[in-house]
């Protein structure tokens, strides 16, 4: 089976998943996007070193639970936050039921010897509490008792009681497949209360999600994966440095207006653009929203990044001037409402300038790369840089392949707390994400972290989130299957240089859960290189 993948996709794990890889460093978008015909592919100062142990880093900064600290192992009584398991008097009767998604029901009888003990319990505790006049504590009788306190107070705590006793063994049926935290009681507490009142017994059912398993549809698939990996031409390093040097040549030269001629190859132009659908009817007419752009700067030798062809119309347009001119988009755009409309175009030259660039010589080699002396050297170090980039896309694209790969090649019945967890989380990163770029008032804030605004998330990122979730069980699995492992220096030291990050950046962190988090990351780091040696990977350039 292939898998065709892009190398500029971004793998969008958020800090829970196993592995973190860089993003690509060469890729950012424009501010229009009708102008963005490959945003992809837009490149950035390269003004920084990759570092994958400070992505690491980075990526566990904020960290909450993993998912892997949820399945794993949880005994009875952390199940059942935290209460001991109580002998009784006599044995309850448990049923278990399977339902979909992961879920178990779990239908407890509860015979009324159980709750005869439950009952004297609370009435000793109620004695020791009540200060009744004429009576010593735990000296009062019975009937004066439940006049003074009330026999409804005292069977909502006899049942209360019920329950704390008995869960804890109820759920040791499933020790060691519960995930934390899922536990509900779905019986109302006032039928329990009308079935002990009549009884003397009691029964009620708890539903709760146990550890998934992880099916392959073919048992031993990933071991003899075929990936074919897409590169795009323009993270090769030759070419990348190429253009990087002369970006950086661009940035040395000082913009001029012109005065004596139009637009040619080379200037830079403040447009306003608009657009509007041609057709006959011209009561049908609309405005292309996204065409509309004001003060819209366009550097000519950047005309790959914006629609085809719309460098060609503009040509010659001078200062001041207005050109209008029809255009088909084409049937590749990636606003599919967009492919193949037929709309008429209206630009407005703004300003126009071309820029007085320093002779390319050995004498703005600094300027160019800092420390060089000749225009080689400045050429040797951005190749180095761009090389290491260029192989950092390479193994992200990898990356990317095979953890895709991995969701189609297992069926896993994910259950519904795990599924709202990690895409809760997803959601928090996402919102940590927007506040660092734009501060938030506190009105917006509230908004965004609204439980509308969430359940809209976690519906409309459902595909991602189920993927996301069968790659940690996916290579957490084949981590175990294959008896990999990692040694105990890895690990302390990547803990020690998490908890280092949180302490420089003023943060709280809980260091259990940075342990089990870089135990995540070792995990899945472990298991690509695995399969990788073991793959059939094939790459192409795009």
């Amino acid at each position: 089976m292939e898998v065709c993948v892009n190398s500029t996709k971004l793998l969008n794990l958020n800090q829970n998943t196993r592995l973190f890889v860089p993003r690509n460093s060469i890729s950012h978008s424009l501010k229009n996007p009708i102008l963005q015909f490959n945003s992809n592919v837009q490149k950035r100062p390269l003004n920084y070193p990759l570092n994958q142990r400070s992505c690491f880093s980075r990526q566990i900064r904020s960290l909450q639970r993993p998912i892997s600290s949820r399945i794993k192992a949880a005994p009875a009584s952390s199940a059942t936050s935290g209460s001991e398991t109580d002998k009784l008097p006599a044995d309850i009767m448990v049923t278990e039921t399977q339902e979909p998604n992961s879920r178990v029901r779990l239908s407890v009888e509860v015979p009324a010897a159980v709750g005869e003990d439950c009952y004297k319990r609370v009435l000793k505790e109620f004695m020791k509490q009540a200060k009744i006049p004429g009576f010593r504590p735990g000296k009062i009788p019975e009937s004066i008792l439940l006049n003074y306190v009330g026999e409804e107070s005292v069977q909502k705590a006899t049942v209360e009681s019920i329950l704390k006793r008995t869960l804890p063994h109820a759920m040791s049926t499933v020790t060691g497949r519960a995930l934390r935290d899922s536990v509900r009681i779905i019986t109302k507490f006032s039928d329990m209360e009308k079935s002990y009142s009549s009884l003397s017994s009691l029964s009620y059912d708890v539903i709760v999600d146990v550890a998934p398993e992880v099916k392959w549809i073919s048992e031993n698939g990933y071991k003899s994966m075929k990936i074919v990996v897409e590169i795009d031409h323009d993270i090769e390093a030759e070419k990348a440095c190429e253009q990087e040097i002369k970006r950086r040549h661009k940035s040395l030269g000082t913009l001029k207006i012109v005065t004596d001629r139009g637009l040619q190859v080379g200037d830079l132009a403040v447009l306003d653009i608009s657009a509007t659908t041609i057709d006959q009817d011209e009561s049908k007419v609309q405005k292309v929203p996204a065409a509309e752009s004001k003060g819209f700067q366009f550097d000519t030798e950047d005309d790959d990044k914006v629609l085809p062809g719309f460098l060609d119309s503009i040509i010659g347009i001078r200062q001041g001037e207005t050109k209008s001119f029809p255009y088909v988009f084409p049937e590749t755009w990636q606003q599919e409402n967009l492919r193949g409309v037929e709309a008429q175009f209206t630009v407005e030259c703004k300003e126009l300038f071309y820029r007085d660039l320093p002779e390319l010589n050995d004498s703005i080699a600094d300027k160019l790369f800092p420390g060089c002396t000749d225009l080689n050297q400045v050429k040797e170090s951005l190749l180095q840089k761009c090389q290491e980039m260029e192989q950092a896309a390479k193994d992200q694209a990898t990356d990317t392949a095979i953890l895709d790969q991995l969701c189609k090649m297992v069926e896993i019945d994910i259950p519904q707390s795990l599924f709202e967890e990690q895409g809760r989380q997803l959601y928090g990163a996402r919102l940590l994400e927007i506040q660092a770029n734009v501060k938030l008032n506190e009105q917006q804030l509230a908004t965004l972290s609204s439980p509308k605004a969430v359940n809209e998330f976690l519906e409309n990122q459902r595909e991602n989130i189920i993927n996301l979730i069968k790659q940690n069980l996916a290579v957490g699995d084949i981590f175990k299957r294959e008896n990999l492992q990692f040694s105990t220096e890895e690990l302390v030291k990547e803990v020690q240089n998490s908890v280092a990050e949180f302490k420089r950046h003023k943060q709280e962190y809980d260091e259990e859960r940075v342990r089990e988090q870089v135990q995540d990351v070792l995990e899945g780091a472990k298991v690509l290189e695995w399969l990788k040696e073991h793959a059939d990977i094939q790459y192409v350039t795009r």
